[in-house]
Order: C-alpha cells, then structure tokens, then sequence
C-alpha cells in the first residue's frame, strides 16, 4: 500500500461522517423551516377557506405528510444504493430535497390557483420526506462503512443522535461523563 493510500484512508472517515453530518444538518434544517411555515404562514397562504385552527391543522397535516414518505424513501434509496452506489444517492436524495424546497418557494398560493395548491404542497412534501428517508438511512451507513472498525458505534450513532446533538460540552461528545446542561446521561 502506497503513503498516499493511506493517507486516504486515514482521513477518509472523518471527511465522511462530516458530509454524512452535513448533508443531514442541511435536510433537517429544510424540515425545520417547513413546519415553522407550516404554523405561521401556510394556514393563510393555502387554506384560506376554512377557519384559522383548521387552516394550522391541515398545514401540519401536509408537514406530516412528509414523515409518513420517510420509510419508503429509506427502502428505495438503500435498495438503489446497494446497486448503484450510496454517494451518487445521497447525491439524488440532496437535490431531490432541494428541488422540491425550491418548488415550494415558488408555488402558487390557494388564491392564485385555488385547490390545485394544497394538492401541490402535499406532493412536494412527499418528495421532501422520501428524500430525507434516503438521505438518512445512507449517510450513517456510510459514515459506519468509512469508520474504523474500532469507531464504528461513534461514528454511526455520534453523528445521528439527537442526544449528541442537543448536549452542547465537547466532553459530552466524546461520550465521557454526563451533561450538566440537559441533566442527561452523554
């Protein structure tokens, strides 16, 4: 084996599990200003028709939607990354979400279009979640693929957790001792 191999290969699982890291971070964060509209400016924009609670309960109902997508996204893209390739995926699951967050900036509103609209949220909502079902599932495999055989339970639970996430002390996320800011076990 060449220095340069591995080189490669000693720096490849760290860049991996910080694509793995990022690439979620980016999705979620689509997720995450969805449902703030979803509460704030939906219920006005696509169902003006109904009474304002409706109009939030059917704008979480299309937030929703996308959960539901998430499974089937995750069967799908792992079957296709299995065959083709889990980066050239992950790739597709990225633009796949972008596009259709995209799409939903430039929809038009139940004024504009009348029912067609909240039809439209709905299916672009579906292509959120079934992008984010593969995104998921494919980049903490390969964040575990790319690991080191010693680290493959911190690279593959670490990055993915919302526990590491939401205890804020380095010291938490190298697993040692507890946090003192969520009173959790880290």
């Amino acid at each position: 084996m060449s220095a340069a191999t591995t080189a490669v290969q000693r720096s490849s699982p760290l860049k991996v599990a910080m694509a793995s890291f990022i690439g979620t971070t980016v999705e979620y964060y689509d997720f995450f200003i969805y449902g703030t509209a979803a509460a704030l400016v939906f219920p006005k924009l696509f169902f003006p028709q109904v009474s304002s609670g409706i109009g939030v309960l059917l704008s979480f109902a299309t937030f929703g939607v996308g959960f539901l997508a998430r499974p089937l996204g995750g069967i799908v893209f792992g079957h296709f990354g299995d065959r083709v390739g889990r980066k050239k995926m992950l790739v597709i699951s990225l633009v796949g979400m972008g596009a259709a967050t995209t799409a939903m900036g430039l929809l038009p509103t139940y004024a504009q279009i009348g029912v067609l609209a909240p039809i439209l949220l709905t299916a672009l909502r579906l292509i959120q979640g079934f992008a984010v079902g593969g995104e998921w599932g494919g980049a903490t495999l390969m964040a575990v693929e790319h690991a080191p055989a010693a680290r493959k339970g911190f690279f593959g639970e670490r990055w993915r957790s919302s526990r590491s996430r939401s205890c804020p002390t380095p010291r938490s996320w190298r697993g040692g001792g507890d946090c003192r800011s969520c009173s959790a076990p880290c």
